[in-house]
C-alpha cells in the first residue's frame, strides 16, 4: 500500500472504476478498520484516507503497519494489493469535511473514477453492498448518487432518507423531544414508507454517499463554505435538479452514527451556523423549489404505498 502518491488503475475492468474516500479527523486505525475492511472486500480500486488530524499524527505509520500485516498474513487481500489495488493516504489541512471529499475526489478524476464514494469513518458493510449498488446504476444512468438502507450497530433502521427541510425543520430536531412534533416529523424523514421500496428523495445523508462521477461534476463537488452537517443536504438536492437522488433498500449498511453535535457544544455551534448558512444560500421560508421537490417526492410516496395497498 504507497502512500501519498496517485496511480491509475482500471483493475482490469473495460467500463468502469470505482474509488472511495474517508475523511478522518483524530481517528486510530481502530476506528476505521471496519470501514477499510469492507471496502477492502468490494470492488474498489483505490481508496483514499484524507486526514484532518490536527492533535493525531499515529494514523499513517498505523497504516503502514497494517498493510505490512496484510501482506505478511492475509493471502486474499495481498492477492488483491498485487492485482493492483491502491489505499492512499494524504494528510490534509482541515478546512471542513466537504473540503477533504474534494480533495479526494479530483485525484479520483484524474485517475480515471467513473464511480466515487464520499463514506464516513464509522461505517460497515458487506462485500455485496457495492456490487448491487454498481451494476443498478450501469443500467440506470438516470440515477447519479444512490444511499442503502442504514441501520445502527444493533439493528435498529436509521432514518436518513429525507425531504429538503424547513428551518422548523431543523432547529425543532435540534433543540426539542421528537414527541412534541412527532407527526411533522414522520413526514419529514418519509416514515410512511416503511422505507420498503426505492425512493428518489431530494434529501440523503452524507454517510455512504455513492456517485456516478460524471454526473458528480456536472453538478459539482461539495460547497467548501460548509465546513460540515449541512454538506451533504446542498450536493443532494444539487443532484437532484439533473439526476435521481435514490434511497436503495435492496442493499444495507451499518452506521454507528455517535450525534456528535448533541454532546459537544462547539460540534452544536458548528451544526447551527451551517445550517444557517444553508438557509441563507437556498432560502428560509421562500424556497420554491423545496416545495416542488418535496411536493413531488411525497406524491411518488404516496403513488407507491397505494400500489403496494392493491
Amino acid at each position: 500500500m504507497r502512500v501519498q502518491e496517485t496511480i491509475f488503475l482500471n483493475y482490469g475492468r473495460l467500463y468502469y472504476m470505482l474509488t472511495a474516500s474517508i475523511v478522518t479527523y483524530d481517528h486510530h486505525l481502530l476506528d476505521i478498520e471496519p470501514v477499510l475492511r469492507s471496502l477492502f472486500a468490494s470492488p474498489v480500486d483505490i481508496v483514499y484516507v484524507i486526514d484532518q488530524s490536527e492533535n493525531m499524527f499515529d494514523l499513517k505509520q498505523e497504516l503502514l503497519a497494517f498493510a505490512n500485516r496484510v501482506l505478511k498474513g492475509e493471502p486474499e487481500l495481498k492477492e488483491k494489493l498485487q492485482k493492483g489495488f491502491q489505499l492512499l493516504y494524504y494528510p490534509h489541512e482541515n478546512f471542513g469535511y466537504g473540503s477533504g471529499h474534494n480533495f479526494a475526489i479530483k485525484m479520483a478524476v484524474e485517475a480515471g473514477s467513473t464511480h466515487h464514494l464520499v463514506v464516513n469513518p464509522d461505517i460497515w458493510f458487506g462485500p455485496e453492498v457495492i456490487p448491487t449498488i454498481l451494476s443498478y446504476m450501469k443500467f440506470h444512468p438516470e440515477v447519479g448518487q444512490i444511499m442503502p438502507r442504514v441501520f445502527y450497530p444493533n439493528g435498529n433502521e436509521q432514518r436518513l432518507v429525507k425531504l429538503l427541510p424547513t428551518p422548523f425543520d431543523v432547529f425543532a430536531r435540534l433543540c426539542l423531544p421528537d414527541r412534541f412534533f412527532y407527526r411533522h416529523n414522520a413526514k419529514f424523514e418519509l416514515r410512511h414508507s416503511n422505507y420498503s421500496y426505492s425512493i428518489n428523495a431530494p434529501y440523503l445523508s452524507g454517510c455512504f454517499m455513492f456517485f456516478d462521477t460524471k454526473a458528480l461534476l456536472e453538478v459539482g463537488m461539495f460547497d467548501e463554505h460548509f465546513f460540515m452537517y449541512a454538506e451533504d443536504i446542498d450536493l443532494t438536492r444539487r443532484m437532484h435538479r439533473k439526476y435521481q437522488t435514490l434511497f436503495f433498500p435492496q442493499t444495507n449498511i451499518y452506521h454507528k452514527f455517535s450525534r456528535a453535535s448533541h454532546r459537544s457544544f462547539r460540534l452544536f455551534r458548528i451544526h447551527i451556523i451551517n445550517i444557517i448558512m444553508y438557509f441563507n444560500k437556498w432560502g428560509w421560508w421562500n424556497d420554491p423549489e423545496r416545495e416542488e421537490f418535496n411536493k413531488r417526492c411525497l406524491s411518488e410516496v404516496e403513488e407507491c404505498n397505494s400500489n403496494l395497498i392493491r
